[in-house]
């Protein structure tokens, strides 16, 4: 059997993934030592980002091609609307966080959250399923790793625990079945153009998590 899409993707870009999951921000988590400032400042960058996600699957549910894909996605906003969003709202009430303290404009947030809304309002359906499987087998990856390993912060057990969840870890898969489905025929110019979206998504993750540190 050939080489599906999302291994084509996965494997040309092996070294800014792997440069995403050994971040030092997953590793300061496994090690449980991800000091509380900066998890509550990648907390308040990561709570508007979710936000913006919101625009980005209703972009990807505006172009879908069938009714399957708008059904998916709008458990996807749906997800975000009711179950992320809500354990931001939770999390800064808990903690004492006031996110109209934090600069959210700062240029790595900025370019992370502007660069991925450009993709899915400017590209195609595929366009959007590309950049957040960068987004989501990235978070389902580390975490999954990560929640084996003793925290101390019960939210950021949470916020690990969440994304290496069975339903978390379904959507990842499912949009690495889109792409595979699409995949199939399609001519390796269009394959290394979607390639090269997943590469700029997991670029701007890098910087974006960098930025709770600066």
């Amino acid at each position: 059997m050939g080489e599906t899409l999302s291994e084509h993707i996965l494997r040309e870009n092996t070294e800014v993934f792997e440069a995403m999951v050994s971040h030092r921000f997953v590793e300061d988590i496994k090690q449980n030592r991800l000091p509380k400032e900066v998890f509550e400042r990648y907390l308040v960058f990561e709570g508007a980002f979710v936000d913006t996600a919101i625009s980005i699957f209703a972009f990807a549910a505006a172009k879908a091609e069938t009714i399957v894909q708008k059904r998916w996605l709008i458990g996807v906003l749906d997800a975000l609307a009711n179950q992320q969003i809500a354990y931001f709202e939770k999390t800064f009430a808990e903690r004492g966080i006031d996110p109209s303290a934090f600069d959210t404009s700062i240029p790595e947030v900025a370019a992370f959250r502007d660069g991925m809304l450009a993709i899915s309002r400017d590209g195609g359906y595929l366009d959007t399923v590309a950049a957040m499987f960068a987004a989501e087998w990235m978070y389902w990856t580390w975490s999954k790793e990560a929640a084996q390993h003793a925290m101390s912060d019960p939210l950021l057990k949470e916020w690990v625990d969440l994304h290496a969840h069975e339903d978390f870890a379904a959507q990842a898969l499912w949009l690495k079945a889109e792409l595979d489905a699409a995949g199939e025929g399609m001519s390796p110019q269009e394959g290394s153009r979607l390639s090269g979206i997943f590469g700029r998504a997991q670029a701007l993750e890098i910087a974006f998590h960098d930025a709770p540190y600066l």
